[in-house]
């Protein structure tokens, strides 16, 4: 296993080295703006080419780059899901193998989770933030491209079983064989990652996969530090904390619970790859045992949920207003529950373990906050509802979007509270009822609150204007395949169905179907994403003027907005000089 780990350490270093090499050929300095090199072609400040990206500090550069990273990753994630769902059309294990099928719900679920929604939020927050508190930049530059830059070699560390297995598989198509490359198999031990079996397995690529999820922990962490940083020492003078918007707001939260949940993951990490190559025993008997590993990953693991969604809370509640033509109702309630929800959300870890033998009276406390927990959500929902009260509705693709992603969001936080209950919990623990509740929660706000995010900045990012109406069908389509993707599951998971099977009985084969007829329609509305930015960056109409939204009528056009304005102003300006 060192050796693979050693050979990996080589490619990266050889990255570094050829990164240090770029630039040092382009014998260029950044400037304190970020990303500026002297003596290239330049566009509005900055340079053209692979060095400018290689090399920028710019908070708008990196952010753009996290969204590429993260989009990519979840394409991969997607795809995953797509083979999962495809397996899981007929009852029998015909399409993959049963431990293909291991295989794909382990990497899908790392994946999205630490690959795509986290480096997602964290470029949107890379991007708009140092605008929307009138900062220059983020505090910390340069750890702010390291932050980025760690990410790309710990999705390496992550898919490497697949990536050696792809390319043996090519060099022995050539007639060269290499046995090393068919060692590393992708890992099939679930994301949960429990012990004893991640422990057991032999698998050299679990060293390779557990190193890369703990590059991207440290990777996070950093860029968390960097964001609370900013938000705390780097904003305009106007900017009090009453005067934060809230989108702001939820990411120095989701940032705090970061400091506090991922060095835990990290150390849970480390003892594991300790025992599995060091013979210690944290995780087995007579040492902690696999509950000890169990409390660990998933007091690390609820806050988790909540930092990946308080991002998408902080979107809809700043987005929606816009498209309403209202102020958020009750902005001070809005940003005590995002509080409230940071701290709560360190007391309900062990609901996940009701089922474990765990002291009833101990159950019973985690039941009560897991219920809790409902209330700062459900404060939430009802400001949105009371925003939307007497409103001025325009039914962009944003709004679309934000209003399948609240109804979704409701079903999955209904159906959540029933899941606290420790004897609902009992029965329906370990199955699909769990997977439906996760993935209406997860699934259906997250990409929702991106996909509108991506429509209402996308005249900012790009200055181009996407089309409409091919968006709107988008938006309808992905809510609609949302839906019948996983209320199936909920049916399921009642009738017993297990998860993580790739097999079933021929009872459950016409729910399973109806919810892989979900999941390609979400498919299908991701590649509609796709085409719609790829041809709008090429064709769209031209942006010239910054209010897009009409928000100056309502007295929103916030401070991003009128950056986009001044930077409008200044690129007229140029080409008039030019003239």
């Amino acid at each position: 296993m060192w050796g693979y780990l050693l050979g990996l350490a080589g490619v990266v270093l050889a990255l570094v080295a050829a990164g240090l090499a770029v630039r040092r050929a382009s014998s260029s300095r950044p400037m304190a703006d970020g990303g500026f090199l002297t003596g290239r072609g330049t566009s509005y400040g900055k340079a053209f080419g692979v060095a400018r990206w290689l090399t920028t500090l710019d908070h708008k550069d990196i952010g753009l780059l996290y969204i590429v990273f993260g989009v990519v990753a979840g394409l991969w994630g997607g795809i995953d899901a797509m083979m999962i769902r495809t397996e899981l059309v007929t009852p029998p294990a015909d399409v993959w193998d049963v431990e293909t099928y291991n295989e794909l719900f382990t990497t899908h679920g790392i994946t999205m989770l630490f690959l795509f929604v986290t480096p997602v939020f964290t470029g949107i927050a890379n991007y708009f933030v140092p605008l929307l508190v009138g900062a220059d930049d983020m505090a910390f530059p340069r750890i702010n491209a390291i932050a980025f830059w760690l990410l790309p070699p710990s999705l390496l560390f992550i898919r490497a079983g697949l990536v050696t297995e792809v390319l043996a598989k090519v060099l022995q198509a050539g007639g060269l064989v290499v046995e090393a490359l068919f060692a590393l198999e992708p890992p099939a031990i679930g994301w949960t990652m429990y012990t004893p079996m991640s422990i057991e397995v032999g698998n050299p690529q679990v060293d390779v996969f557990l190193l890369g999820l703990h590059l991207s922990g440290v990777a996070t962490t950093m860029g968390a530090i960097n964001l609370v940083v900013t938000v705390f020492t780097e904003r305009a003078e106007d900017v009090e904390w009453a005067d934060l918007d809230i989108f702001s707001w939820a990411i120095v939260t989701m940032s705090g619970l970061i400091l506090f949940a991922f060095p835990i993951l990290g150390s849970t990490l480390v003892m594991l790859l300790l025992d599995r190559n060091f013979g210690t025993t944290f995780f087995l008997s007579p040492g902690g045992g696999p509950l000890l590993y169990q409390h660990l990953f998933w007091f690390f693991g609820h806050p988790e949920v909540y930092i990946i969604v308080l991002p998408a809370f902080g979107l809809i509640s700043l987005i929606l207003p816009k498209f309403v033509g209202r102020r958020l109702f009750g902005f001070t309630f809005v940003v005590y529950s995002t509080l409230a929800i940071g701290v709560l959300s360190f007391g309900v870890w062990a609901h996940h373990m009701f089922t474990t033998g765990i002291d009833p009276r101990i159950r019973a406390s985690f039941m009560a906050v897991s219920v809790a927990i409902a209330v700062p959500s459900a404060v939430k929902v009802f400001n949105w509802l009371a925003t939307l009260w007497y409103g001025r509705i325009r039914l962009t693709a944003p709004v679309i979007f934000l209003l399948g992603g609240i109804s979704i969001f409701i079903v999955g936080g209904v159906t959540g509270v029933f899941l606290a209950s420790i004897p609902v919990d009992l029965l329906v623990h370990g199955t699909y009822y769990v997977v439906g509740h996760f993935h209406l929660i997860l699934m259906g706000i997250i990409p929702f609150t991106m996909f509108a995010a991506s429509y209402y900045w996308f005249p900012l990012l790009t200055g181009r204007m996407y089309n409409r109406r091919l968006a709107r069908v988008q938006a309808v389509v992905t809510i609609v395949g949302g839906f019948v993707a996983f209320l199936p599951m909920m049916v399921l998971g009642m009738e017993g169905l297990p998860r993580r099977y790739a097999q079933y009985p021929p009872g459950f084969t016409f729910l399973n179907q109806v919810s892989t007829l979900g999941a390609y329609l979400i498919g299908a509305g991701v590649v509609v994403w796709l085409y719609n930015v790829a041809q709008s960056l090429r064709v769209g109409p031209r942006v010239e003027d910054a209010d897009v939204w009409d928000l100056k009528e309502t007295d929103q056009f916030s401070r991003e907005w009128q950056w986009f304005e001044r930077r409008l102003e200044e690129r007229r300006g140029e080409l008039e000089g030019d003239d």
